[in-house]
């Protein structure tokens, strides 16, 4: 909590300053008023003279009025500082969370990530605002409280030393079995999340296998664990009030005992036994209210380690030092000396600290221009592969080269303007067509996106729409179908002239038709034009379909991980059994042997299925 403080207090300091000040200058007019009715009581009702009463009747409204705006203005000062640092720690927070590689994010998992920025910093939030507001406050009001006690009499300030150790043994025995169980409750808030982000993302798969009851069951259960650590943690915070209330009244009965046997020797007057009950209950109080305060600081303590891990943790991926590259001459390209397109040489790569390599010495060269297919089993590494090329992850060992550069000597934004992507699963964020279009090029004009979007095959349903362009999409693009969806992103990821362009499964809700016109189109566009520089654009095809690779200028096929089988289709027919068994699950034997299927030609790109 300290940390955070010392990392995002800077802006908000005055309101630490002014909101703790006029706390105490509250916390001064409620120590005089036990005084103050202890004037009216010895001066007033003792002496039954009625103008004495009203006028300290007075004075303790006046005293409640100002110390009443004091604490208008102390409430403001905790908002301003708690609600600012939240929106700072927040926005802190989300910009360190768009830093990460996929390995961090892979580490820390989406569900946690979102309860860290809303539920753990509301937490922090909430310990901030109370800090201003009552942690001055009742500390101080206690010691005064005491401190004024004892002024008026030594003896009766026996029983203050007494009740308050008692009071701080329970709070103290309670709250360290309270800590443990706060930091289970934000865990149990994470598995509540994910379940509910699994439910609600996969609503429509979990309706048509008829799991409702299952997900309803899963959730419950999550919802009763958690239910279980918080009530533990209410039964014990539940003793802190009881005892010492007990403890008070204990106090309060034996200061009017001993107090009452004082008055009757003329010791004390009736007016300062009720100051001393009205400190007594003061002390006590604040007592108990600074127990609900480290309540609320433990659980904040616990939520500001969880948001402080996220912002300690550096990226595994940056790229601090790194100078633009300079690209190869379309000159160089077109006698041929440039530099590959892409190159791997012995890549290695594992999720985490695993011992096994999910990627293990892959060695590749796709030239300029060409086009290279990734093919192979379910698991074999396929889509691992291609992320290493924009450097979503980093390699363990080897080099991943793009242009004729390390990919870890780019610049990130040089990178991934020069490469684009379509993941396997498509994604659009709410807002229009053309919003999302420009992801890569904000200043894109319109021609150039229905450029991509004819590439891409999409032009045509864009057109039946009545707002084109502006036309409105839902948050996952839930309004248009997963065929749409991926042309739309295949799209987004033309604009801007790419000079690798990879698709990693991104036709898999294609019918064959459209998918052969959305290759056929790539060619075109690779041959007929050049992309950003002058330079052919080179394309990477991930695929389970060998009709969307077997006419790439190179193939690859991945096995555990591994490349099983590297060359054009006829040479790995003849030298790789992988790729020809994998081949005559999809084709028949006179299919392979033939001249196999043709590129599409230009007129059957327009008649695209729907």
């Amino acid at each position: 909590m300290l940390e955070l403080l010392k990392r995002f207090s800077a802006g908000f300091r005055r309101y630490f300053v002014i909101g703790p000040a006029c706390k105490l200058l509250e916390v001064f007019f409620d120590l005089l008023t036990p005084l103050v009715i202890a004037r009216m009581i010895d001066e007033g009702v003792g002496a039954r003279d009625a103008g004495i009463v009203l006028r300290y009747g007075a004075l303790l409204i006046g005293m409640a009025v100002v110390g009443m705006g004091f604490t208008l203005v102390c409430q403001k000062m905790a908002a301003l500082a708690s609600q600012g640092m939240g929106t700072s720690i927040r926005s802190a927070l989300y910009r360190r969370i768009n830093e990460f590689s996929y390995a961090e994010l892979d580490r820390f998992g989406t569900p946690s990530l979102i309860t860290r920025i809303t539920n753990d910093i509301n937490q922090v939030q909430l310990a901030v605002a109370l800090g201003v507001r009552q942690l001055i406050r009742w500390p101080f009001l206690a010691v005064g409280s005491m401190v004024a006690a004892l002024l008026i009499d030594l003896k009766l300030g026996l029983i203050f030393l007494i009740s308050t150790p008692l009071i701080g043994l329970v709070f103290w025995i309670v709250m360290a079995r309270c800590v443990p169980y706060f930091k289970q409750m934000q865990a149990r808030l994470d598995h509540i999340g994910l379940i509910t982000r699994e439910g609600l993302s996969g609503v429509r798969v979990v309706r048509a296998f008829v799991r409702e009851d299952h997900e309803r069951t899963r959730f419950r259960d999550a919802a009763y664990a958690q239910a279980a650590v918080a009530i533990a943690v209410g039964k014990l915070s539940s003793v802190l009030n009881p005892v010492t209330f007990l403890v008070m009244n204990l106090g309060v009965c034996a200061i009017l005992w001993m107090g009452g046997i004082q008055v009757n020797t003329g010791a004390l007057t009736q007016g300062e036994v009720m100051a001393f009950v009205n400190y007594m209950t003061q002390t006590l109080l604040s007592i108990v209210y600074v127990a609900n305060l480290v309540v609320v600081f433990t659980k904040a303590s616990a939520s500001a380690s969880r948001v402080n891990e996220v912002l300690d943790c550096e990226p595994s991926i940056t790229d601090e030092g790194n100078e633009p590259v300079a690209l190869p001459s379309a000159e160089a390209a077109a006698a041929g000396t440039a530099a590959p397109a892409l190159r791997m040489d012995a890549a290695c790569f594992a999720f985490g600290d695993a011992d096994v390599n999910t990627i293990d010495r892959a060695s590749l060269t796709l030239k300029l221009g060409q086009t290279l297919g990734v093919i192979g089993g379910t698991g074999s590494g396929k889509s691992t592969l291609v992320s290493l090329i924009p450097r979503l992850y980093d390699v363990r060992s080897g080099a991943v080269e793009v242009m004729g550069a390390d990919v870890r000597t780019w610049p990130l934004v040089q990178l991934r303007h020069v490469v684009g992507i379509v993941p396997q699963r498509a994604s659009l964020l709410s807002g229009t067509i053309r919003s999302n279009l420009c992801w890569r090029e904000t200043g894109a004009s319109d021609d150039d996106l229905w450029s991509a979007l004819e590439v891409a095959q999409a032009a045509h349903f864009v057109r039946k729409l009545p707002q084109g362009l502006d036309a409105p999409v839902e948050a996952g693009g839930k309004n248009f179908s997963g065929g749409q969806r991926q042309r739309l992103t295949i799209a987004r990821a033309l604009v801007g002239n790419p000079l690798l362009l990879i698709l990693d499964d991104s036709a898999s809700a294609l019918d064959f038709k459209t998918d052969a016109a959305l290759r056929h189109a790539i060619c075109e566009r690779a041959a007929g034009g050049v992309a950003a520089g002058g330079l052919p654009l080179s394309t990477v095809i991930v695929s389970q379909r060998v009709s969307s690779v077997r006419d790439a200028d190179l193939i690859c096929v991945m096995s555990h991980g591994s490349v099983a089988g590297l060359g054009t289709h006829d040479e790995l027919l003849a030298s790789c059994p992988l790729y020809e068994e994998i081949c005559l699950s999809q084709l028949k034997r006179e299919e392979l042997e033939g001249a196999g299927a043709a590129a599409p030609s230009a007129a059957a790109g327009k008649e695209v299925a729907e």
